[in-house]
C-alpha cells in the first residue's frame, strides 16, 4: 500500500516538472532579473538607488503613478459594484440564459486592446458618433465629452472589467444556497438583511479577491491606453514601454525600476486585500 502510495506521489511530481520549470524560465529568472537590473547604473558598473529616486521626484513619472491608480481603482470599484449585479442576475436565470450569459461575457471580457480602442474613438471620439449626436440634441455631458483624458480612459477600462469581474464572481454565488434565504424568510427577516448579513459576508472574500484581480489587469493595461493615446499620456505601462522601445534612448535599468514600481503596487493591492479578508473573517467568527 505504501509502496502504491509512493508511486503515485512520484508520478504528480513528475507531472508537475514542465510547470515548475515554464514557472522558474520565465517568471522567476525575468522577476529576478528585472529587480537586480533595476539597481544597476545606466550604461555603466555598479549599484544605485538613483533611478527609484528619479521615479519618486520627478513630476512625470509621478503623474504616471497617480493616473495609474486613479484609473486602476475607479475602473475596479465600477466593475465590481456592477459584477456584482450582473452575477447574481446571471446565477438567477436558468441554465439555457446562463450559458448564453457566460458567452456573451467571455466574448465581451476579451475585446479589450486596439479593437476597443478604436471603437471608443468612432463612438466617443471627438468626432464621434455619440458626441455629435450630444451636439445635435443639447445634451452637453455626450457633446463635451472628452475620450482622451484619464475620465475618458477609465470609461473604457470599466468597459472590460465588467464581463471579467461577472465572470470571477460568478462561481462564488453558486455557493449561497436556497436554504440559508428560506431559513432568514422563517426568522422573519427580509432579503436585504439576507444579503446584509449572511449573503455579503460569505461573498467578501470573492469580491476583495476580484477586486484586487480587476486593480492588477487595470494597472498593467497597456495597448488599448498606447493605441488611444500614444506617448501623450502619462501611464506607468507607457512609461516602462517607452524605457524599452525608444527610438532615440533606451534605459532599460530605468525601465525595470518603473516595473518594479508597478509589481510592488500589485503585491501592496494583494496585501491589503489578504488582510481585509482576515479582518473580515475574525468578525464573522
Amino acid at each position: 500500500m505504501n509502496f502504491l502510495s509512493r508511486k503515485k506521489i512520484d508520478t504528480y511530481l513528475l507531472a508537475l516538472i514542465p510547470f515548475v520549470l515554464l514557472t522558474l524560465f520565465f517568471e522567476i529568472i525575468p522577476l529576478v532579473m528585472t529587480i537586480f537590473r533595476s539597481f544597476m547604473v545606466e550604461g555603466g558598473t555598479g549599484i544605485t538607488l538613483d533611478h527609484y529616486v528619479a521615479i519618486f521626484t520627478k513630476p512625470l513619472y509621478q503623474q504616471a503613478i497617480v493616473n495609474s491608480l486613479i484609473i486602476s481603482i475607479a475602473s475596479a470599484c465600477v466593475g465590481i459594484v456592477i459584477g456584482f449585479f450582473g452575477a447574481k442576475a446571471g446565477n438567477s436565470t436558468d441554465s439555457k440564459t446562463k450559458t448564453w450569459f457566460m458567452t456573451i461575457l467571455n466574448m465581451t471580457s476579451n475585446f479589450a486592446g486596439v479593437p476597443l480602442a478604436f471603437s471608443y474613438m468612432i463612438m466617443f471620439g471627438s468626432t464621434g458618433v455619440f458626441v455629435i449626436i450630444g451636439s445635435k440634441l443639447g445634451i452637453d455631458a455626450l457633446a463635451h465629452f472628452d475620450l482622451y483624458t484619464v475620465t475618458g480612459l477609465a470609461f473604457i477600462y470599466i468597459y472590460f472589467q465588467i464581463p471579467l469581474a461577472t465572470l470571477l464572481l460568478f462561481p462564488a454565488f453558486e455557493g449561497i444556497r436556497k436554504e440559508w434565504i428560506d431559513s432568514v424568510k422563517l426568522l422573519g427577516g427580509s432579503m436585504w438583511e439576507f444579503w446584509k448579513s449572511v449573503g455579503i459576508p460569505v461573498l467578501t472574500p470573492a469580491i476583495l479577491g476580484t477586486m484586487s484581480v480587476l486593480f492588477a489587469n487595470a494597472l498593467a493595461a497597456y495597448a488599448t491606453a498606447y493605441a488611444l493615446l500614444q506617448n501623450n499620456f502619462s501611464l506607468l505601462p507607457i512609461r516602462i514601454t517607452e524605457q524599452f522601445v525608444g527610438d532615440i534612448v533606451q534605459r532599460p535599468a530605468f525601465g525595470s525600476a518603473l516595473a518594479v514600481v508597478m509589481m510592488l503596487l500589485m503585491v501592496l493591492a494583494v496585501l491589503l486585500q489578504n488582510y481585509m479578508v482576515k479582518k473580515q473573517g475574525g468578525r464573522n467568527q
